[in-house]
């Protein structure tokens, strides 16, 4: 992902894998054990660096899965075929080794839960990813205000966090998480099954004079779309807050 960050006063630190989780076939997470970890803000990301054995270096940029309150730093990684660094991330490391990283970085895509309004979130594929560190910041902290999560992934195997978005939903405490399917739905499906559209952001969107706050994340063409339609919605633009990603990268 593509965000701007002053990084001057950021050091590169190696840090440990602690965990590694299998998300879906292609994404898997990474808990990390940072040393001095300042900590983070739900929403911000970190810098990975790998380095070869010829000194050849590749760097990309991850958003942080894990809340705040969470001493540990958690990436999710989808993994790219193509890529330079995703493979490694997702098919190599195992716990107890090292990866050097630099962060927090970022300060505009992100959410603290002592804020009263309503919280909208729209996430497509792997732009979950900041949107899940939200979620679970808010379940971790002691004021909970409404959130409503609207889902796109492909199939029901590509949604990230599937188990944990169920358990969390099931407590009761006003998350309510909606899924699309875009591309295949598996037998008695009663979520959405098609691409974002303006019923489907009025059926979820909280009302204009609710004066919510929303975070779309996701590759650009979708969260051009989800931007526009709220707005459509009768969002004002400053309410809304977008992070996105290409193609590139990995």
């Amino acid at each position: 992902m593509a965000r701007g960050a002053v990084l001057g006063r950021l050091a590169w630190k190696i840090g440990e894998i602690t965990d590694v989780i299998r998300e879906t076939p292609n994404v898997a997470s990474l808990l990390i054990d940072v040393p001095d970890w300042p900590g983070h803000l739900a929403g911000q990301h970190v810098d990975v660096r790998l380095t070869a054995d010829d000194g050849y270096q590749a760097q990309r940029s991850y958003s942080i899965a894990s809340a705040p309150q969470d001493p540990r730093v958690a990436i999710t990684v989808e993994r790219l075929e193509d890529g330079e660094v995703s493979p490694y991330l997702v098919g190599e490391l195992r716990a107890k080794d090292k990866l050097e990283l630099r962060g927090p970085i970022g300060g505009y895509f992100v959410w603290k839960a002592d804020d009263p309004r309503p919280l909208l979130l729209i996430g497509g594929g792997s732009g979950v990813v900041p949107l899940m560190a939200m979620i679970r910041h808010r379940a971790a902290a002691d004021t909970k205000p409404p959130v409503r999560f609207l889902y796109s992934s492909r199939t029901i195997e590509d949604v990230i966090y599937r188990q944990e978005l169920e358990r969390l939903t099931a407590t009761g405490d006003s998350l309510d998480v909606r899924h699309t399917l875009t591309r295949a739905q598996p037998p008695g499906w009663k979520g959405y099954s098609r691409r974002l559209d303006r019923q489907m952001i009025d059926d979820v969107a909280w009302p204009a004079h609710d004066s919510p706050v929303a975070f779309v994340c996701g590759p650009t063409s979708f969260v051009e779309a989800a931007a526009n339609l709220l707005v459509e919605h009768g969002y004002d633009q400053a309410w809304i807050k977008t992070e996105r990603f290409g193609a590139t990268g990995g």
